[in-house]
């Protein structure tokens, strides 16, 4: 399995960083190699192509992103709590690693229909996640028994993404991570049991 293999994490750890710095259209494979100190022959000796390393640091960060997501909820009691530090897991992740808000957040989306439909799948295990969390907040009445699960997890994740998306386009200025109780009081007026 080439994700086991030595010089896979280092080239996906490079490849984030040249895409931030360079933007994913100028990030070459050769500048993925530089930036991972291997030659160009050997990205193809783990990826197909560009498209593919974007996809595989997607789908790599995606999955430490869902792993990282389930264990710091796991613990909480309420699907207010679940919420909260979904919120401030997801902001924080990201605030920890600024070329990775980047890709996510700018270079992800300029990227064409066929890479953006693949992406989508590796987004379905986090969005199931927040589908969890309002279920589970319905089955304890915390949230409205009539709540269109769709349309919440949409607002939810769509403010989420936002929220880092202004952030990184400020030139990361200020606490990303301060802002959680804030977008947590605002989606949870949305969705609280009437």
């Amino acid at each position: 399995m080439k994700r086991n293999k030595p010089k896979y994490k280092q080239i996906i750890d490079a490849a984030v960083i040249a895409i931030a710095e360079n933007g994913y259209h100028q990030a070459q494979v050769s500048k993925i190699a530089k930036q991972a100190g291997v030659a160009d022959g050997t990205i193809y000796l783990y990826f197909e192509s560009k498209e593919d390393i974007l996809i595989s640091v997607f789908r790599e960060r995606m999955g430490y992103f869902v792993e990282k997501m389930k264990e710091v909820i796991a613990g909480k009691e309420t699907a207010a709590e679940k919420l909260l530090v979904m919120i401030e897991n997801h902001f924080t992740i990201l605030s920890e690693d600024r070329h990775l808000a980047i890709v996510t957040q700018l270079e992800l989306r300029q990227s064409n229909k066929e890479l953006r439909m693949e992406i989508n799948e590796v987004l379905k295990e986090y969005l199931h996640v927040v589908d969890d969390i309002l279920r589970f907040g319905q089955k304890r009445n915390e949230f409205d028994k009539n709540l269109d699960i769709r349309l919440a997890r949409q607002m939810i994740f769509g403010t989420m993404d936002e929220t880092v998306t202004t952030w990184v386009i400020n030139d990361q200025k200020y606490d990303l991570v301060s802002l959680a109780p804030s977008v947590h009081s605002l989606l949870l007026h949305g969705c609280a049991a009437r």
